[in-house]
């Protein structure tokens, strides 16, 4: 194979075979506009990267693709073409399982681009993200580089079969749940303001087991509530140990709609703060906000109960819902947690930018605090400090850890902490 396939060849050479660089990755740039595709193609080849086929439209890519779809690790994709559409070529990709990623390259503008992330974020594509025409060596570059680490870290996936109904049970019965906690530290001064517990299934064979393989059942099977009082109990044993170790602090506890939609949550929730020598002050219960409003006027009820006795009310997920707004109106919240989605690359994102500076200024009206969610890197961390937000939380300050790690965590993050608040005022 030449340094660069010609116009519409396909890329018969896998990733990490042959005379190719194992970090190399196969691109196939679409696009109906001939200058535009030669132009693209030039650029990548003087990049460095030497597998780059074109094709002409959409259902010519089809075509070079259907042989060896495992060719192409990168799609490079124009959304507007005559006859099949860029949207429509990725919505067949994702029905075939294409496992490779994809870079949107349109002049459609930042808000459509932002919409067609959206849309096809919710399949199985890994959409490495988009850039406006005529993308940029940088822009470019540095999605191309994203590719790279995630193909170099990617673990063999595993197959895992659902977890039974017995099986659910029998964990709850043995007692294998535990709490991992993340902090939220204040982006004006970096001092700890509270930790998040984070329910784990400690499984004797499959090692710790995220939520989102097992919350779901114990919703359908009535179990939600004993694990949701058991994390209750243990955040507040948790919280009376920190603080017999000198470190004062609030755990914030998930609660699911299902807990909410029993009418004596609220004073079950009372009754074991109050056992466990504890004050409703030192609880945060986060509800997420696209759930609520789904059913009966009983979760509103058990929050405004809550929030009279001074239980700190959290709005997880904040703009991933239908009726974000109504939710602000309508229930007592005390923190308001930006999502992820909103707060990732919103520096140069014409688009969420604006959402995340208008969720921040509507919590500071509200009289309620703003959680950043997702804070992965110190720009991140930096941007949230310029436009205001009070509270970050994310990988650039710590991943989920056990209760016995977080003093040393805090050890570790006040000698950080200097550098990053020096100029925050």
């Amino acid at each position: 194979m030449t340094d660069s396939c010609a116009p519409g060849d396909a890329l018969p050479c896998r990733l990490g075979t042959g005379e190719f660089d194992a970090g190399q990755p196969g691109i196939l740039l679409v696009d109906d506009h001939p200058l535009m595709l030669a132009t693209q193609a030039r650029l990548l080849s003087g990049m460095g990267y030497r597998r780059v086929g074109t094709a002409r439209s959409a259902e010519a890519a089809l075509a070079l693709m259907r042989p060896d779809p495992a060719a192409v690790d990168v799609l490079i994709c124009d959304l507007n073409m005559p006859g099949m559409d860029g949207i429509e070529l990725l919505r067949i990709l994702d029905r075939q399982g294409f496992g490779g990623g994809v870079i949107l390259l349109s002049g459609e503008g930042a808000r459509v681009l932002q919409t067609v992330q959206r849309l096809l974020g919710r399949g199985q594509l890994v959409l490495l993200g988009a850039l406006e025409k005529p993308a940029s060596r940088e822009g470019l570059r540095g999605l191309l580089d994203d590719w790279t680490s995630r193909a170099a870290s990617r673990p063999a996936p595993k197959v895992r079969p659902p977890f039974t109904e017995e099986e659910l049970r029998t964990a709850h019965r043995l007692g294998e749940w535990v709490l991992h906690y993340q902090p939220k530290v204040d982006l004006g001064n970096g001092s700890l303001a509270s930790l998040e517990a984070l329910i784990r299934w400690q499984h004797p064979e499959q090692g710790l087991v995220m939520p989102d393989r097992f919350i779901a059942l114990a919703e359908a099977c009535g179990l939600i509530d004993p694990m949701t009082e058991w994390a209750l109990r243990e955040g507040l044993a948790q919280i009376a140990r920190w603080r017999g170790a000198g470190l004062d602090t609030r755990v914030a506890v998930n609660v699911s709609m299902a807990s909410l939609d029993a009418p004596d949550f609220a004073n079950r929730t009372s009754a074991i703060v109050k056992e466990m020598g504890m004050q409703p002050r030192d609880l945060i219960l986060e509800v997420t906000e696209s759930r609520l409003g789904e059913s009966s006027t009983t979760p509103l009820e058990n929050l405004v109960r809550l929030r009279v006795q001074r239980f700190g009310l959290s709005i997880d997920d904040f703009g991933t819902g239908h009726s974000s707004l109504a939710q602000l109106r309508d229930i007592p919240f005390t923190e308001l947690k930006v999502d992820r989605g909103f707060v990732r690359g919103a520096r140069t994102n014409a688009v969420i930018r604006p959402i995340l500076e208008g969720s921040i200024e509507m919590a500071r009206r509200l009289g309620m605090q703003s959680v950043a969610e997702g804070v992965e890197t110190q720009d991140d961390w930096r941007l949230l400090q310029e436009v205001g937000c009070d509270l970050a939380q994310g990988y650039f300050i710590a991943r989920p850890m056990p209760a016995e790690q977080v003093v040393e965590w805090l050890s570790a993050w006040m000698a950080r902490r200097p550098a990053l608040v020096a100029n925050s005022g």
